[in-house]
């Protein structure tokens, strides 16, 4: 997914954004820059990144050093009677001047194709920041969504709660309240059957 796709996640639709957010996470983001480079290359590009890399390199200066001393030495009269590139060394001087004249622009290509990869990697990992953040803006909100739910259930559990201690208040009000009558009725049955079931005269 490039970068148009990844921003028109930034919807308010639920469905499709759900929908946007599981192709986001199945799509796969991450590249590894060299790699995919790489395969683009051509045979000149290849040679030109090679010498890049070996004239940068300790053995390119060992060598070319080498190479120097050697034609100092050999172009002495203390060697040759008639040195064909006597001192002041004007053949050497030419030869490292043509030499660094081809060298500069195969180094500047290879490094205008390191900047390349640098451009290409800023701009993977600014898609992979904006997949993540948007990834986690989607779990925040979720989580959100989460957070209310469980807030009301436990509001609606809590006044389950309540309407049932009422409840069970009223329930012992009336327990109690029907042990008193029983109670009543039975203290009056008792009175009854102790007057033989008559009522009681006055004496006078």
């Amino acid at each position: 997914m490039d970068e148009k796709e990844v921003t028109k996640l930034l919807i308010n639709d639920e469905d499709e954004r759900e929908q946007k957010i599981h192709e986001l996470i199945r799509g796969k983001r991450s590249l590894n820059i060299n790699t995919e480079s790489s395969k683009k290359l051509t045979t000149g590009q290849k040679a030109a990144d090679k010498m890049a890399q070996f004239a940068g390199s300790w053995w390119f200066l060992g060598v070319f050093g080498a190479i120097v001393l050697i034609w100092a030495i050999v172009n002495t009269k203390l060697i040759l009677q008639s040195p064909f590139d006597p001192y002041p060394f004007v053949f050497l001087n030419l030869v490292l001047a043509c030499v660094a004249s081809i060298q500069a622009p195969i180094i500047m290509m290879s490094q205008n194709r390191e900047s390349q990869k640098d451009r290409l990697k800023m701009e993977n990992d600014y898609l992979i920041n904006l997949k993540s953040e948007i990834i986690l803006e989607d779990l925040h909100i979720k989580i959100d969504d989460i957070i209310k739910v469980q807030k009301k259930l436990k509001k609606e559990l809590n006044d389950i709660n309540i309407n049932m201690s009422k409840m069970n208040t009223k329930i012992e009000a009336v327990s109690d309240h029907i042990d008193l009558r029983r109670e009543l009725n039975g203290k009056t049955n008792y009175g009854g059957k102790n007057s033989g079931g008559k009522e009681p005269r006055l004496h006078n």
